[in-house]
């Protein structure tokens, strides 16, 4: 029984191919655009998420506070508030993984004929399990090169690329103001931050070298600012109340009386912005599925002047013996083999659109199983559920008055 009808179905729209190819239309591009909006959502979803991790886990930042030079008021980290001895004691905390005090600044590296300059953290080792920062080779500076200020240095991916090329940098001494400093190692790459600036264009060297050696500093022992690691997502509140407690007793800050330091949580900020991002996501596939709809309508349209096209054949049918439920599954195998096949070909236009985007824009365009499958099921929904009314409004048709319509 269904195969004649299929057969019958695809005749009538072969019969009318420019009609029915318009009438896919709607369907295609409207999951053609489903699949291309979630895939961009999904892909910058993706590259925020990525960003976060290469962040580190947990994160608070604790800046040094604010100064005031000739009536103006200098925003957070002007002030050297914050100390060595302030991340030891952060890191002793409960739920503290770990603290790492950060001095940095900016210098220009030179290996043989090669130049570069770059940003130079000066930190303690504790920095990279703040950072959840692995090396790609070599060996991290220890305590020990902290307490005796040892010019040796860690070295991100790109200052690599650019001072040694192909060249393995391990042992090697690049020079930093025109003083020496041993390479012990390469940091891992991390790829751009949140903020887009170059994770991997840094050098890490003892905070207590970047002091003496480097940068220099105000008021000894002082840092800009302090990166803690809390042991869980949440732990963190707990850890950031211990953070300001503790800071306000060593710094002995009175009762009423404002900070000196500020506590950002880092993590939370993040969270913030990846769920920005999935929001725009679902905002985007919204928009595009009102294509759906229209063309959900297109199908109804079409079919109620094919209905109306076809009143006397119907009448025929009836006046031999259909019944009303053939005539609507009739009509209705016409809607579905249109919706599903608009479906597919929308789902090929969306694929390749996406991949299209990834290569001409360079921003990964993420297609995943669940934006194709919920597509493909919504527009073939809406197809058939379109394709239902003018279906019954022809097996309701009476078939004297069927054969009587001109």
């Amino acid at each position: 029984m269904i195969g004649p009808m299929l057969s019958e179905a695809w005749m009538a729209m072969w019969a009318n191919r420019l009609r029915t190819v318009l009438t896919m239309l709607g369907m295609v591009i409207g999951v053609g655009a489903v699949i291309l909006m979630l895939a961009v959502g999904q892909g910058a979803q993706q590259l925020i998420q990525a960003a976060i991790t290469s962040m580190g886990s947990n994160l608070f930042i604790i800046l040094s506070g604010s100064t005031t030079s000739g009536g103006a008021r200098m925003g957070g980290g002007a002030a050297p508030t914050l100390t060595i001895s302030d991340a030891q004691a952060i890191e002793e905390l409960p739920s503290v993984t770990a603290a790492a005090p950060s001095s940095p600044g900016t210098a220009q590296l030179v290996y043989g004929p090669n130049n570069w300059s770059t940003q130079i953290t000066g930190t303690t080792p504790s920095f990279l399990t703040v950072r959840d920062w692995q090396l790609a080779a070599g060996y991290p500076f220890a305590d020990s090169d902290v307490r005796s200020a040892t010019q040796v240095a860690l070295l991100g991916q790109t200052v690599v690329d650019n001072l040694f090329g192909d060249e393995d940098p391990l042992g090697k001494t690049i020079r930093i103001k025109n003083s020496p400093y041993v390479v012990l190692g390469v940091l891992a790459v991390k790829g751009q931050s949140l903020d887009g600036r170059d994770q991997d264009d840094t050098v890490l060297v003892p905070v207590t070298t970047a002091q003496r050696k480097l940068f220099g500093t105000r008021i000894g022992g002082t840092v800009r600012f302090i990166m803690a690691q809390a042991e869980s997502v949440e732990a963190m509140t707990r850890v950031e109340s211990y953070i300001n407690d503790l800071l306000r007793q060593r710094h002995r800050i009175r009762d009423g009386a404002d900070d000196d330091f500020s506590v950002r949580n880092l993590t939370a900020m993040a969270n913030t912005a990846a769920q920005t991002a999935k929001i725009m996501s679902l905002v985007l596939g919204a928009i595009a599925s009102i294509s759906l709809l229209v063309g959900g309508i297109g199908i109804m349209n079409i079919m109620l002047v094919s209905v109306t096209e076809r009143t006397r054949e119907i009448g025929i049918r009836m006046a031999i013996g259909a019944r009303g439920k053939d005539i609507l599954l009739q009509f209705l195998l016409e809607a579905i083999i249109i919706s599903v096949i608009g479906c597919l070909i929308g789902v090929l236009l969306g694929v390749g659109g996406a991949m299209a985007v990834s290569k001409l824009t360079g921003m990964e365009a993420v297609v995943t199983t669940a934006s194709i499958v919920t597509a493909f099921s919504v527009a073939a929904a809406v197809g058939i559920f379109f394709g239902w009314y003018p279906a019954r409004k022809a097996s309701q048709l009476k078939p004297i008055d069927a054969l009587r319509f001109q």
